[in-house]
């Protein structure tokens, strides 16, 4: 039977379809990806509440999947914070594997993913991480950092990032917080393009021709004034960048710079 604790499916009374869904923060979403899998099609999936395709709430997501009504979905980031997601749209019911299938367009309500070919589904899977995994992955782990950058502090949510240890575009480069550091976006930025490193202790590393450079205020306190810094991560240990990826990710930046 599949689990349904922390999950939910809102029916007003007075109404025969749902609202809204609901997929609560746990403390082991840290590490996982996403609670329902995205599948082979490029769509993500839903589970059931319960085993009952007949259940009421169940029922409720079927009768706005026919009425090609938008939902709202609320994807907890942290212990009681919620990533709201709207529109989604119900656009497949499985109940074989007790899920339904999620789209962001009422046009995609019904369709055949069968038949997909192989660049709807890449597209498919691009639109699902842009709009789904990628909102979520940036509030769980600014949520984990207390909306701070891990490197120079700044607390203005405007102007941080998720950065990726791992780019999400390797197979292996998942949206979970061990695979994230939150990061102001002059920081990510240089992360990104190898100015910046940080080894598998946490320390901050500045590329050797940037700490050599002579610029204005920026380069000097923004980020030579970095070099040799500690990395600020959260307390919680299954939160914290995880080692091995930060290895990899280090050795890439040394190359770089070779």
């Amino acid at each position: 039977m599949r689990q349904t604790q922390g999950r939910g499916i809102h029916k007003p009374s007075n109404l025969s379809v749902a609202l809204s869904i609901t997929t609560a923060y746990r403390t082991s979403d840290a590490t996982r990806p996403y609670l329902d899998t995205m599948g082979e099609d490029g769509y993500q999936r839903y589970m059931y509440e319960g085993s009952d395709p007949a259940l009421y709430t169940n029922r409720a997501l079927r009768d706005a999947m026919q009425l090609r009504l938008p939902l709202a979905y609320f994807i907890g980031v942290a212990k009681g914070v919620y990533k709201p997601i709207y529109p989604i749209y119900i656009i497949g019911d499985n109940p074989g594997s007790l899920e339904f299938t999620l789209g962001f367009s009422a046009a995609e309500v019904g369709i055949n993913l069968a038949d997909l070919s192989a660049p709807d589904r890449v597209y498919a899977a691009r639109t699902t991480k842009q709009r789904l995994h990628q909102p979520v992955f940036r509030g769980q782990v600014l949520a984990a950092y207390a909306t701070s950058c891990a490197v120079c502090r700044l607390k203005h949510a405007e102007l941080l990032d998720a950065a990726h240890i791992i780019s999400d575009a390797e197979p292996d480069g998942l949206p979970v917080v061990p695979n994230g550091i939150a990061m102001c976006k002059i920081h990510h930025a240089a992360y990104d393009r190898n100015f910046l490193g940080i080894s598998p202790d946490r320390v901050i590393k500045i590329n050797e021709d940037l700490l050599n450079e002579v610029d204005g205020p920026m380069l000097k306190y923004g980020l030579q004034a970095m070099h040799d810094q500690k990395l600020i991560v959260p307390s919680a240990r299954r939160l914290q960048p995880d080692r091995e990826r930060l290895e990899r990710r280090f050795d890439e930046f040394l190359a770089a710079a070779s």
